[in-house]
């Protein structure tokens, strides 16, 4: 058929598929334009702003992108007579069965949350098993103690005031005494609408232990955007910190606190167990030596090196130990507007 065409009805031909064609392109485009304009009108009516060319964001205003640490947040907000109470129950020496110790005797707010490694032995002379851990930040754990044997801040309060080797006392034995005080009975009241009982003394103590929250570092200044609150060497140290690995277990808000990992890879990094022991927080590292669960280590640049050996196979400079410290220094937060340190403040 197609041969018996003239070559001008074969021109004619293509000439009227081609209009054809283009006509249909036409009218694809036209819909697609039409389909453009409505998206657009409902982007428009509905209030959502399109995005603002590069050169329009600011440089410094938001957090840096896809780092492995994140800021520390202000504390919960919580009922001013519940954290009250909690903090006053936090310093009672009633919590002890011999009226003589309380959260604050191994946990001391006014210096780096622990007990600066003078608490060595238990009730009846034994010796005390695990570095006491700092309660600062201690919220944002995913387990509490070093074997991570607690998973609420409720539990690790009940066990701390039933083992023998802290306040060696019980529940029951501790909303005794108490309910024996009429003052704390009507403070209880205030609070909660009773007296004392099993659920209201530890609630009062973990509303105040979320509390104990210590943002404010200069490192979460920089991570907000204020590129001075680090010196060069500050940032090379976390550089490093990161190149190394070391934010492989060191990472998240409390910069560890987050996962179960094995002591000494490589080599021997503490002597004894547990093998598996909960990552610690790095946040206020500098002021809560000694460190690791025995305190076998009195310096930040002897925990460094034997961290690096043991766990990441690595034997690290003079320069690179310095750097690192260096960074560590900066996730010193603040408590109740002052930074916290290693002794008391005046």
């Amino acid at each position: 058929m197609e041969g018996s065409l003239s070559p001008a009805s074969r021109r004619r031909r293509f000439l009227g598929v081609a209009t054809g064609r283009a006509r249909a392109g036409l009218a694809v485009a036209a819909s697609r334009r039409w389909l453009l304009s409505v998206c657009l009108a409902l982007l428009l009516a509905s209030g959502m702003a399109m995005p603002a060319a590069p050169e329009s964001r600011p440089s410094c205003a938001t957090a840096l992108p896809e780092e492995p640490i994140t800021p520390i947040p202000p504390p919960p907000a919580a009922d001013s007579k519940k954290l009250e109470l909690g903090e006053r129950l936090f310093s009672d020496t009633r919590l002890s069965a011999g009226g003589n110790l309380a959260c604050s005797s191994c946990h001391d707010l006014q210096a780096n949350g622990a007990d600066r490694g003078r608490e060595k032995v238990a009730h009846g002379g034994s010796n005390i098993r695990f570095n006491t851990l700092s309660v600062f930040n201690a919220t944002l754990n995913f387990r509490l103690n070093w074997e991570g044997n607690f998973r609420t801040l409720a539990d690790q309060v009940e066990s701390s005031l039933e083992n023998s080797s802290n306040l060696n006392t019980s529940v029951g034995d501790v909303v005794s005494r108490l309910s024996a005080d009429p003052a704390m009975v009507e403070q209880f009241r205030v609070a909660y609408g009773h007296g004392p009982d099993r659920e209201s003394l530890l609630d009062a103590l973990v509303t105040f232990e979320k509390s104990l929250v210590t943002p404010g570092s200069r490192f979460d200044r920089w991570l907000g955007g204020n590129m001075s609150a680090l010196s060069d060497k500050e940032q090379d140290g976390y550089r490093l910190f990161k190149s190394l690995g070391c934010a492989s277990c060191h990472q998240g808000v409390n910069v560890g606190g987050n996962l179960m990992e094995r002591q000494g890879i490589f080599r021997e990094l503490v002597v004894g167990k547990p093998a598996i022991v909960r990552v610690p927080s790095l946040r206020n590292v500098a002021m809560t030596a000694p460190y690791f669960h025995d305190g076998s280590a009195p310096t930040l640049q002897d925990a460094i090196r034997r961290m690096a050996a043991a766990q990441l196979d690595r034997t690290l400079s003079d320069q690179q130990v310095d750097s690192l410290v260096a960074f560590l220094k900066t996730l010193t937060g603040t408590y109740q507007g002052n930074p916290v340190s290693a002794e008391a403040q005046p």
